[in-house]
């Protein structure tokens, strides 16, 4: 029997969070043995190519490019790795795979692109129960006059976004090859990994801005020896410039502060194989990792992080709540607040909130993680364990194989029609 024939539009080749999403559940749907999987490459934004190429590990999925006449057969079953507006049902059975949402609300084009398919995967619980309880009025664009309502009325499901334990994972100091950070001094870092998005200071969604001047304000004119902050960061492009409007945005908060000896933050950019993430993630300078996100889809390098068994300072909100258990991590407080119109896109709604950490909380968690680290190494070992129990790629895969089979139909197999040879006599020239 010839296994189902499934096409998969995705940016695997990409140096991106949807890439890496992208090729985990590529490689999941290929370990599964059940279809015949074909891949269509798909650029992400304004983000690096030619991933694969450059990571031995991940060239095999080149092997399953399909071919340019792939339309000629509808495929089985058809998935669409991108923002839901853009989904269109190409398969027999089409399914939606989306990174998700960051706010409570989007544009009324994101459900209705999840309606056109058989069924939605999400990476977070709090990207389906946004998804599920979003309701809009739809509009004549002319009169303004309500149509009708748009909700989402097709199976949405949740997916995590699982991570290789073969590669993130605790190592020894011996076995940091490519990570090198003779250049800073400081034994004490905090880390950042993340694009610095628009928005005003405070108002950007990964809350960068925000946390460059807190960390200033919490180690400003101390004694001693201080803590640094590195920022492994991009405006999502890979490029010199990129890099020095940072370095602007960095110099414009550390000049606003009235101190007269601050703490160093360091610039890290370029593009970092998993390996190279991992020794970064376990370098002994590196003591735990910050986010102050307004909204996470899932929130995938905490996770990763996770997996060292460093602490965690993070925004107690969005999806990355899924893995991080508050008993082991340090989870701030806050409230939702309406997003400015300077980080406003494409897809969020004026409507539409998300999280503002509360900046004293910020400041003091800092302070009390740097002074009393041993305390929160405690906690953090048990969310190491936890992680790895729950959150590993083999549990995607499996949680995968069982959506996959629990909501495809079978398809008829496609029998070749083969006709009887028959022995004719030759014919003979008269």
């Amino acid at each position: 029997m010839s296994k189902p024939r499934f096409v998969i539009s995705c940016p695997f080749d990409t140096y991106s969070g949807y890439g890496a999403r992208a090729r985990d559940i590529v490689k999941a749907i290929i370990d599964l043995d059940k279809y015949k999987v074909e891949l269509l490459s798909q650029r992400w934004g304004e983000t690096s190519w030619g991933f694969c190429n450059q990571n031995p590990e991940w060239k095999f999925l080149l092997n399953h490019l399909a071919r340019p006449d792939w339309q000629k057969q509808k495929p089985d079953i058809w998935m669409q790795i991108t923002i839901p507006n853009e989904f269109q049902p190409v398969g027999k059975f089409s399914i939606g795979l989306t990174a998700g949402i960051e706010a409570t609300a989007c544009k009324a084009e994101w459900v209705e692109g999840m309606n056109r398919m058989d069924l939605n995967l999400v990476s977070s619980e709090f990207t389906k129960v946004n998804f599920e309880n979003m309701l809009y009025e739809k509009k004549n664009p002319q009169t303004q006059q309500v149509m009708g309502q748009v909700k989402l009325t097709k199976p949405i499901k949740t997916v995590f976004e699982g991570i290789n334990l073969d590669v993130y994972k605790s190592i020894k100091q011996s076995e940091i090859k490519n990570i090198n950070l003779k250049q800073v001094p400081e034994q004490f870092c905090y880390l950042f990994v993340g694009h610095w998005m628009n928005g005003e200071l405070g108002h950007d969604r990964k809350n960068v801005g925000m946390l460059v001047k807190l960390f200033y304000e919490a180690f400003k004119n101390k004694r001693g020896p201080k803590p640094a902050l590195i920022l492994k960061a991009s405006t999502g492009v890979s490029s010199y410039i990129s890099r020095d409007q940072i370095l602007n945005k960095i110099k414009q908060i550390r000049d606003s502060i009235n101190a007269s000896d601050l703490p160093n933050i360091y610039l890290l950019t370029g593009e970092f194989s998993d390996q190279d993430m991992n020794e970064l993630y376990n370098h002994p300078k590196v003591k735990a990792m910050l986010s102050l996100t307004k909204g996470e889809g899932f929130g995938r390098p905490l996770l990763e992080f996770s997996v060292t068994g460093k602490p965690i300072v993070a925004s107690g909100w969005s999806g990355h709540m899924d893995f991080l258990n508050p008993e082991y991590v340090s989870l701030l407080p806050g409230s939702l607040e309406p997003i400015h119109p300077s980080a406003s896109n494409d897809w969020l709604i004026k409507e539409a909130k998300w999280f503002k950490v509360s900046e004293p909380h910020v400041t003091t968690t800092l302070k009390n993680l740097y002074k009393h680290y041993k305390k929160f190494v405690q906690k953090s070992r048990k969310q190491k364990h936890f992680a790895k129990s729950n959150f590993s790629w083999e549990h995607m895969r499996d949680l995968v194989g069982d959506i996959l089979e629990e909501n495809i139909p079978e398809f008829p197999e496609q029998v070749e029609l083969k006709l009887p040879s028959l022995n004719l006599p030759k014919l003979e020239k008269l």
